[in-house]
């Protein structure tokens, strides 16, 4: 019920009726009545009635008819009683006919005369003044003509059968109503249609009627709306779920777009999206939801775990950097050693003047030390000189600073598992380098939206929908299914707070990218509505209120199955494992490293074995027979010298022995201790021949040789000379 409808009511008993459900409904209401059951009267006869009906009940009845309750029929009955009475007693007859009924064939006697007696009588009854014509009708019958208002009911006018009706309606200037005023009482047609969560069947066991049967989120803000301007409604479901859209052919709106603008419903309130078009055809109230258009695609899958993420910490640019530093300080190191005077050494403090000075700094020894700080494991190398010790200081500040923030992204790394994502925005959709396909809902504000953009990436969308309608759903739940099924890559377009409602609900889709607009959800009504202002003030206090977001919260978070997939994507808070697949890279490089290092073992020992075959005149093949038999035996960490320069073979060592045996006894003990002294090439190269510590050692027993070498000869003089 609203202004746009008028009812004619035509019962005798209208005042009878409770008016109040009616009173601010807006309708035009108009009614009859034969006697105002205000008059006093119809009030005394009616509370004598009461009286002698409570007494003959004796108390169980003690209202029989109400203040205004005294219906047509029985004030017909009591005014016919008293008129037939009357005559009685005007004829003087001392009583009435008895046991004579119509359908009877015997007549009473003086039953013509009492009939001709009453069309004569004149009787002022509640029904008004009993008056009979001619014919037997009464009259100068007058009927009043009532109209429903919000007071109660008024009198506009009477109709008598002289005068017929004549208007008694008192014109009142109309004084615009304010606020909820307008809607107070009145009774409106709310079209809603079944969109989760918008409007919804409620879910119950028990049979439900009327408004009872839905709820939802625009179920609940027309609930709070009803109660803030005092109206009533009626909801009313759009069957077919068309929002509507103007057809330029035909030049008419459809779905629910028609139905207000024809006066069908008076509301509208669904997910529908205020645009342009439809604001000239209708009226919306102000937004109680902001949205926008994005996409509705797949969840991200995650990736399983990168056998190498521990390079990950680091890009690889900043590992190339960190190479190339490691490599820059090693060589100002060694170039530094060499620069440096303090680095010089002598290798044994008790030779005062030695022939040579050793430096630690050597190219190998400078890597070494680089790479110990790097991994923090040190190094028996310690810088002397200011100068280097300056770089190695610099050096070890750097790594810290390195290993540090290595070490605090590291463990992100390992346990993080990377997604991937086919597209992460609109323009990644319209190039379609997964092969895509995607569609909006057909005849929906998302795809007039793109219809109507003026942007070319959009346009180059709407062609490519345009020219697939295959690709277009008449619902947004089809659209989901699409997206979730196997059998197809397909990307849907919609609304962002639809999406935030399906994906609260199906884990295995997500929102990809931004808003491609911004505009909002309102109610419909139609053009020029004076409903208009109300609503949009009630719809902003309810805002203001907070009572709108804990709606959305109640409904798209908490009923009907919401915030399932909430903590979809984030952790537990406890410490999650690692597993082989994070880690395994490491392992990798640790076989990788140990392989090579038993390479290089094995390709040290064969070139040894090489040279030394070459050195003595020994067959390889016999030489690394025995140095394997050695390898493999396990002997311990003792190993004997096979070949030394002085057991030698052949014609070689037999003139070694005759020169021998031609020397002196003590040029031959100087030779043996040379021999004794001096290391073979062999030894030297078996006990790390690179390292600066072993060439200490031949520089040191060659200054010993030629020391005792000196002093044997100084003494063997010393003999020589007399006494004086």
């Amino acid at each position: 019920m609203s202004d746009d409808h008028s009812y004619v009511i035509m019962d005798p008993d209208f005042h009878t009726i409770d008016i109040d459900p009616y009173k601010h409904g807006g309708s035009n209401i108009t009614g009859i009545r034969f006697f105002d059951p205000e008059l006093e009267h119809i009030q005394n006869f009616i509370t004598s009635l009461n009286e002698q009906v409570k007494e003959l009940s004796e108390g169980k009845i003690e209202n029989a008819i109400e203040n205004n309750g005294l219906r047509f029929n029985l004030a017909l009955v009591y005014d016919s009683v008293i008129l037939y009475t009357s005559a009685i007693k005007a004829m003087g007859l001392e009583e009435g006919a008895e046991n004579i009924t119509c359908d009877s064939d015997e007549s009473w006697t003086f039953g013509s005369t009492l009939i001709n007696h009453v069309r004569t009588m004149e009787l002022d009854g509640l029904t008004g003044m009993v008056k009979f014509d001619e014919e037997g009708f009464r009259s100068e019958l007058e009927v009043d003509i009532l109209e429903v208002m919000a007071h109660g009911f008024e009198k506009i006018g009477s109709w008598t059968t002289e005068d017929g009706f004549v208007e008694s309606r008192k014109i009142v200037p109309p004084v615009e109503q304010e606020k909820s005023e307008s809607m107070k009482g009145k009774h409106f047609i709310v079209l809603t249609a079944l969109s989760a969560p918008y409007g919804m069947l409620k879910e119950s066991s028990k049979k439900l009627e009327g408004n009872d049967r839905y709820e939802g989120f625009g179920i609940e803000i027309i609930e709070e709306l009803a109660k803030m301007n005092e109206f009533n409604y009626t909801f009313d479901i759009q069957a077919d779920g068309v929002y509507g859209s103007y057809d330029s052919k035909t030049g008419k709106w459809n779905g629910m777009m028609e139905k207000i603008m024809d006066g069908r419903a008076d509301f509208a309130i669904t997910d529908l999206t205020i645009t342009a078009a439809r604001q000239k055809a209708v009226d919306f109230t102000s937004p109680f939801m902001n949205l926008g258009i994005t996409i509705l695609y797949k969840k991200p899958t995650k990736q399983p775990p990168d056998l190498f993420s521990f390079i990950s910490p680091f890009s690889y640019q900043v590992w190339g950097y960190l190479a190339g530093a490691y490599v820059g300080v090693s060589a100002l190191l060694f170039i530094l050693g060499r620069f440096a005077p303090e680095e010089w050494q002598n290798p044994y403090p008790c030779i005062e003047e030695p022939e040579t000075l050793d430096n630690q700094w050597t190219l190998a020894n400078s890597f070494w030390f680089t790479l110990g700080s790097v991994l923090t494991q040190g190094s028996e190398i310690a810088p002397i000189a200011i100068s280097t010790r300056m770089a190695g200081s610099m050096w070890w500040f750097f790594t810290l600073i390195m290993v540090s923030s290595y070490t605090a992204n590291l463990a992100a790394f390992l346990t993080v598992e990377s997604k991937f994502y086919a597209i992460k925005s609109v323009s990644d959709l319209a190039n379609n380098p997964y092969e895509i396909t995607y569609g909006a809902k057909k005849g929906g504000a998302t795809f007039s939206f793109f219809k109507e953009s003026d942007n070319l990436l959009y346009q180059k969308m709407y062609q490519y929908m345009d020219a697939h309608p295959e690709l277009m759903t008449p619902t947004n739940d089809i659209g989901l299914e699409r997206v979730k099924s196997e059998k197809e890559n397909y990307a849907f377009l919609m609304e962002s707070s639809s999406i935030e409602y399906l994906v609260e609900r199906n884990c295995d889709v997500a929102q990809v990218g931004g808003l491609l607009d911004s505009k909002g959800y309102g109610i419909a009504m139609k053009k020029n509505s004076p409903y208009r202002q109300p609503m949009s003030e009630s719809i902003l206090q309810l805002q203001e209120q907070g009572k709108i977001a804990r709606m959305k919260d109640k409904w798209w978070k908490e009923k009907r199955g919401g915030g399932i997939c909430a903590d979809d994507d984030e952790g537990s808070g406890d410490a999650q494992p690692l597993v082989l697949a994070n880690v395994g890279g490491v392992f990798i490089v640790l076989a990788a490293g140990s392989g090579l290092a038993a390479i290089c073992a094995f390709i040290e020992m064969i070139f040894d074995v090489w040279l030394t075959s070459h050195r003595v005149k020994v067959p390889f093949k016999d030489e690394l027979i025995a140095e394997l038999k050695f390898i493999f035996s396990f002997s311990g960490d003792v190993k004997p010298v096979r070949h030394r320069e002085s057991t030698g073979s052949g014609s070689k060592e037999s003139k070694k022995e005759e020169n021998k045996e031609g020397e002196d006894p003590e040029s031959r003990r100087e030779s043996e201790n040379r021999n004794e002294i001096a290391p073979s090439r062999h030894s030297d190269r078996s006990s790390h021949s690179h390292h600066n510590t072993h060439s200490r050692r031949q520089s040191n027993a060659m200054q010993i040789a030629r020391s005792r070498k000196y002093s044997r000869q100084y003494s063997n003089k010393s003999q020589l000379i007399p006494e004086n």
